[in-house]
């Protein structure tokens, strides 16, 4: 299909890592790591190889609970035909207003085999998707890659996309590196407090910078083929909340201090779910004339904000 041709031009990396045989040895470090789990900041130190689970309640096998063409994400990743969407069951962080609530939290999902989610991901390409998009991949890496391989043998060959809530481990990004084309974390708090109010995380921020640079190192600013469809680097996502307006000025002040032409994301999406309403604060909506000053301080400071 076209999208497919346009993008053969720009063959992504993990095609070289699989035929030098390096994404073997990366699948080996990752599958060693889970017999004492360190794959995401928690640092569980759990089994996961013998069935025990941690806080993202996942263990060796691949989870997922759905599997589409989505349409709704950035436009650099939508295109013609959609980004091709696989949401990845549990989460390491407990974001009390989480909009996947059921996904992350409840956990509802299927466990499937290594062949399935490899199948669902040449399916997507079939299909005409521009991307296979792992929504929340931080703690099923090595499930994510034992499949990539299966599918490289059988013909997958279009970008992939590391969509995480930030909460990543630096030995993990680097480990994976090469193997995702696209990184897309959000960035959600400024202040540790808030992280651990809201997501039940301590050290978010810090871990979330040192991740972000370290996406932005492998990464580098958002490439785009002629037609407009992501290919390689950066997207940033912050998901603005009631009441953080200053912490939002502070997460966009970070982020254009890595490059000032970044591709930003900031979302107007924010609605009262899961546990939100227990929070005062959390329990409304977004003033629109704050968010518009968000977006415009955000261009002032040479962000490229997507545009829907």
């Amino acid at each position: 299909m076209y999208s497919n041709t346009i993008l053969m031009e720009n063959v992504p990396n993990y095609r070289r890592l699989y035929e030098t045989g390096e994404l073997d040895k990366r699948i080996q470090q990752l599958g060693n790591i889970l017999s004492n789990c360190t794959l995401c900041p928690r640092n569980c130190g759990i089994d996961r190889r013998n069935g025990q689970k941690g806080h993202c309640h996942a263990d060796i096998l691949p989870t997922i609970s759905s599997v589409s063409p989505h349409f709704g994400e950035e436009p650099p990743l939508v295109g013609y035909y959609g980004s091709g969407t696989i949401f990845m069951t549990g989460c390491s962080l407990h974001c009390i207003y989480c909009q996947n609530y059921d996904i992350s939290q409840l956990h509802h999902g299927q466990s499937i085999s290594f062949r399935q989610l490899a199948d669902n991901m040449l399916n997507l390409q079939e299909k005409g998707c521009h991307n296979i998009n792992f929504v929340t991949p931080t703690h099923q890496v090595f499930a994510i890659l034992q499949a990539l391989k299966i599918a490289i043998k059988n013909g997958l060959s279009i970008p992939l996309v590391y969509n995480s809530g930030g909460y990543d481990s630096i030995d993990s990004l680097q480990i994976i590196e090469g193997v995702f084309d696209i990184y897309m974390p959000d960035f959600k708090y400024w202040n540790a407090q808030t992280g651990m109010r809201l997501s039940g995380i301590p050290d978010y921020p810090a871990v979330a910078k040192l991740a972000i640079r370290e996406m932005y190192r492998q990464a580098g600013n958002l490439q785009v083929n002629e037609a407009g469809i992501a290919y390689r680097r950066l997207i940033v996502r912050h998901l603005v909340l009631p009441g953080l307006f200053n912490e939002s000025k502070r997460v966009i002040d970070f982020v254009t201090s890595l490059s000032g032409g970044i591709y930003l994301n900031l979302m107007n999406q924010y609605r009262p779910e899961y546990k939100a309403c227990d929070e005062k604060e959390l329990n409304g909506f977004v003033n629109r004339e704050e968010f518009i000053k968000l977006a415009a301080y955000a261009s002032r400071k040479g962000a490229w904000l997507a545009k829907f």
